[in-house]
């Protein structure tokens, strides 16, 4: 399973890893298919790091799951077999165990500190470039991109390699 996110620096398709976090995916599924990132912002972007995005406040304190949860978190699934151990792994970001909701980071290199602390559920298979151009985004001085950038909206995809 696989979905692009059309943003407005370009695409980026990503593969999800629905057998090893079926909760994750199932979840980030959902909301991309109700539109519920259609429009957010990245609101965090580190060089080197990461971007983070899935806040539909873009404030980076907003955001739910679909899971009927008091505070709309749910918990990790975290794998041992996934690691944050190349560009463009995806993950949950979370304020911190358990904590997950609509929030999510694609990353910029390897960072080992984070496994074991955020549900590796997906990877970058296509639009390379476009993360890129996202890194190199300048940034104000809360790592807040300053070029507005947008999901502008989500392609669900049956098979990872379709095009």
């Amino acid at each position: 399973m696989s979905v692009t996110l059309n943003t407005t620096l370009g695409d980026l398709k990503i593969e999800l890893f629905c057998e090893q976090a079926p909760r994750t995916c199932e979840n980030f599924l959902a909301l991309c298919a109700s539109g519920y990132y259609n429009g957010t912002l990245f609101h965090r972007n580190i060089k080197g790091f990461m971007i983070q995005g899935g806040d539909p406040t873009g404030t980076g304190k907003g955001g739910r799951s679909i899971y009927n949860t008091p505070n709309g978190k749910f918990p990790d699934e975290i794998s041992d077999g996934l690691k944050h151990g190349k560009r463009g792994i995806v993950s949950m970001a979370n304020s911190g165990p358990n904590t997950n909701g609509s929030q999510f980071f694609v990353t910029y290199k390897a960072h080992a500190h984070l496994n074991g602390k955020y549900t590796v559920f997906g990877h970058v298979i296509d639009g390379m470039d476009t993360l890129d151009r996202l890194e190199k985004l300048p940034v104000d001085d809360k790592d807040r991109p300053r070029q507005e950038v947008k999901i502008n909206k989500i392609t669900i995809h049956a098979n990872p390699m379709a095009m």
